[in-house]
C-alpha cells in the first residue's frame, strides 16, 4: 500500500491487515515495548481544516514511532496563498518521508499522490473521512469480536463519515442501513459502489427503520466544518435524525453506538445516550491512534520492518 487516499481503493485483505496491525501496535504499546519504526523519518501534517484528534494521534503516533512529525498550517503555506498543489507536492517530497493532509477536496489529496513521490495519507476531505472509519473498523471488532455479518446503522448527514463507514463496513461484510433525508444522501460515486453488495445495503428516509436490528449505531454532526451559515437550515431537516433512547429499543439489546466527535448534545444524539455510551466513543477516539499509526507504518515503512 503506497497512500491511502480513500477505503474505495483498498481490498478487504488490506484493510483486514491494517486492522491486524493497529491491534498489535495497541496492545504491544500498552505492554511498555516502544516501536521506532519510522526512526529518522519526518511526516508533513497540512492543515486546512482545523482538528483535534487529528492533529494530536498523528504527532503521538510519530513520536512513539520514532519519526517527527511537522505541523504545517496552510495559513503558513504558500499553498495558502495559491501556489499550485503539484509545486507543493514536488517540493515537499524533498524534504519530508510522507504527507498527511487534511483539506476539503478530494482531488487535492489525488493530486499530491499523482504529482508527488511519498506516501500521503488522506486525514480527512469534504468527500471522506478513511482514517476515522479505520479506527470505527478496530473498535468494533474490539467490542464485537467481528465485522462480518453484523447490522451496521448511520443515522444523519450523508457526509464524508457516511461514505466511508458506507465502504469499509460493506467492504468488512456487514450489512448497512443508512437513514439521511433525501437531500442529504451520501455521494453518487459510493451509492454506484454499493450495487456490488445485494441485499446488504439499505437507504432509507426513515431512522427507525435503519436502526432495526442495528449492532452498532453511527452518527455524525448535522452541519460540519464549512456548512455553518447552513445550520438553521440543517437543524430543520435532520429534525428527527437523532440517537435518542426511543431509537435503541429498536435496535439489538446490546447495541453499540459510535460518533466520531465533537459530538452536539441535544441535537444528533442525547447526552443520556452519549453518556451511557461515553466507553465506546471514547475507546473509538482513542484507536485514532493506534489506526494511524498502523496506517503510516504501512506506506511509511518496509514491510520486513513491521
Amino acid at each position: 500500500m503506497k497512500h491511502l487516499l480513500k477505503l474505495l481503493d483498498l481490498s478487504k485483505e488490506e484493510i483486514t491487515e491494517l486492522l491486524d496491525l493497529a491491534d498489535r501496535l495497541k496492545a504491544e504499546t500498552k505492554a511498555g515495548v516502544e516501536h521506532h519504526i519510522l526512526k529518522g523519518k519526518t511526516l508533513g501534517m497540512i492543515f486546512e481544516k482545523s482538528s483535534t484528534r487529528t492533529r494530536v494521534s498523528f504527532e503521538t503516533g510519530m513520536y512513539q514511532l520514532g519519526g517527527h512529525a511537522l505541523f504545517l498550517s496552510s495559513r503558513d503555506l504558500q499553498i495558502g496563498r495559491g501556489e499550485p498543489v503539484e509545486d507543493t507536492a514536488r517540493v515537499l517530497s524533498r524534504y519530508l518521508d510522507g504527507i498527511m493532509i487534511r483539506t476539503f477536496a478530494q482531488e487535492e489529496v489525488e493530486t499530491l499522490a499523482r504529482v508527488g513521490s511519498i506516501p500521503i495519507i488522506n486525514g480527512l476531505t469534504d468527500f471522506c473521512h478513511p482514517c476515522q472509519v479505520l479506527a470505527d473498523l478496530q473498535t468494533v471488532r474490539e467490542y464485537k469480536g467481528r465485522i462480518e455479518g453484523l447490522n451496521m446503522c448511520y443515522i444523519g448527514d450523508g457526509n464524508n463519515m457516511a461514505n466511508s463507514l458506507i465502504v469499509g463496513f460493506l467492504k468488512m461484510g456487514a450489512h448497512v442501513s443508512i437513514a439521511c433525508p433525501k437531500a442529504y444522501q451520501p455521494d453518487a460515486q459510493v451509492l454506484s459502489f454499493t450495487e456490488q453488495y445485494p441485499g446488504k445495503f439499505v437507504m432509507t428516509e426513515s431512522p427507525e427503520e435503519a436502526a432495526k436490528d442495528a449492532d452498532v449505531i453511527f452518527t455524525d454532526v448535522w452541519a460540519s466544518m464549512g456548512q455553518e451559515e447552513e445550520k438553521a437550515v440543517r437543524e430543520k431537516a435532520f429534525r428527527g435524525y437523532q440517537i435518542n433512547a426511543e431509537l435503541l429499543a429498536k435496535a439489538h439489546l446490546g447495541c453499540m453506538v459510535q460518533h466520531c466527535l465533537p459530538a452536539h448534545r441535544g441535537e444528533e444524539i442525547t447526552a443520556d445516550v452519549f453518556e451511557s455510551h461515553a466507553d465506546q466513543i471514547f475507546d473509538e477516539a482513542e484507536n485514532r491512534l493506534h489506526a494511524q499509526k498502523a496506517v503510516m507504518v504501512a506506506v511509511m515503512a518496509d514491510k520486513k520492518d513491521w
